[in-house]
């Protein structure tokens, strides 16, 4: 069984390419099933796709890259050619490697953050739901979720992290003297916008308000943060009264244009607007940086903010990739085990279709007088026979090298328990 990982990330990719692949949970049904479709024989799989990365991981009877690669770069609207300068390819161990790493946060861009592995784990529910996973992948996902929560209990490797939600706070304070003095509006409900609104929500701000495209979702966090609603549609016109803007949606599309801002500002009198884009594709225009009295982080701009304590966690990285490395074997050894199954199963019945043969025909002797003891005696010496015809046969093989891996063989198979 083969083992194989497609991706590309906040390292490999940037934002507006990574855009182009980022897949909603109502999406995954039908992408997976273009990427099962698109395989010759049956197919495992799941995708993993965050603000940072798209992964598509696969398992097989053999390695299918090249048709993984043609449907990703289909699926983003590029060519192959263009795709394969932003992305990793991983086979069998190493596919496995970078999936046990990811799910305990040693790839992401706050090292050591616990949110991947609930975003792993949900792709897998996604993919088991449409039935996409067989054995292969849920033994490798499961030991990798095994492995994160080892990592986590027993080094340091998450106790200096900070997160996007705790940099954007960071960010905000530096540009606003008193946020206790600042009006929000959060655009989303999602986990991404409930982090966020609880790290903002410690600094009581003068308001907190939240526009979703689900109205149901939307009034349930206002209610939780003690805010206020809004539709999506009043965006453009209501833009002005905020002095904090947040955004993560699952929209293909941008929901704050240029425009929009501009008028804001207008109504301002060029009181600055901090806005953090945590969407992917974007929420919020890119043309909107550029505007003076406009301060837009995206997530790859809050890289270097969420490296700091970086240094603190490095001496638990090596603690952590041992236990990676271990649980990488684990799983290595078991999937060639498993690679071993259809040998086991056809020496089974072989050595089964001899016994039936043989049983068969003592009956018939022993039905025509033939003593029990004769036909035990040619049953037994027909079956050793039959066992040791092949390794018989490659002893009188004319090469040599071949003769002396025979005899080693033989030595191993049948005569170990006799020396």
């Amino acid at each position: 069984m083969a083992v194989w990982a497609l991706g590309l990330n906040h390292i490999t990719a940037p934002l507006d390419l990574r855009g182009r692949f980022a897949f909603a949970v109502e999406q995954m049904g039908p992408v997976l099933s273009t990427l099962l479709n698109k395989m010759q024989n049956p197919t495992e799989a799941a995708i993993l796709s965050t603000c940072n990365r798209t992964e598509v991981y696969c398992a097989a009877d053999k390695l299918y890259l090249a048709q993984t690669m043609e449907w990703l770069a289909q699926s983003g609207g590029v060519s192959v050619e263009a795709l394969k300068k932003h992305t990793y390819l991983l086979e069998d161990a190493q596919a496995a490697r970078h999936a046990f790493r990811v799910a305990s946060g040693l790839d992401s861009m706050v090292l050591g953050e616990p949110q991947i592995l609930g975003q792993m784990k949900e792709a897998v529910r996604l993919a088991r739901t449409v039935g996409a996973i067989g054995t292969t992948l849920n033994q490798m996902f499961e030991r990798s979720f095994s492995v994160a929560k080892l990592v986590r209990s027993s080094t340091e490797i998450g106790a200096h992290s900070i997160s996007m939600a705790a940099a954007a706070v960071r960010l905000a304070s530096q540009l606003f003297e008193n946020l206790a003095d600042q009006h929000i509006l959060y655009v989303g409900a999602g986990e991404m916008i409930e982090l966020c609104a609880t790290h903002f929500a410690s600094k009581n701000p003068a308001s907190i308000t939240i526009a979703n495209r689900t109205l149901e979702r939307g009034e349930r966090l206002a209610h939780q943060l003690g805010g206020r609603t809004l539709a999506l549609a009043e965006l453009p016109d209501r833009l002005h009264e905020f002095d904090i803007v947040i955004s993560c949606t699952a929209s293909t599309l941008p929901l704050i244009g240029l425009g929009a801002v501009e008028q804001a500002l207008k109504q301002r009198k060029r009181r600055p607007i901090f806005m953090v884009d945590l969407a992917v594709p974007r929420d919020i225009e890119p043309q909107v940086k550029s505007l003076t009295d406009i301060y837009l982080y995206t997530v790859d701009d809050l890289s270097t903010v969420v490296q700091t304590g970086l240094a603190n966690r490095q001496a638990a990285v090596a603690q952590a990739e041992v236990i990676i490395d271990s649980g990488v074997q684990n799983f290595v050894s078991w999937l060639q085990q498993r690679n071993e199954v259809p040998l086991i199963q056809e020496l089974n019945a072989q050595t089964d279709q001899w016994r039936l043969a043989e049983l068969q025909r003592a009956r018939k002797l022993i039905a025509k007088g033939e003593s029990v003891e004769s036909v035990l005696e040619a049953m037994t010496r027909s079956l050793t026979q039959k066992m040791l015809h092949g390794a018989m046969a490659e002893l009188r093989n004319t090469d040599p090298a071949a003769r002396e891996q025979a005899h080693r063989a033989i030595e191993n198979f049948f005569l170990r328990n006799s020396r």
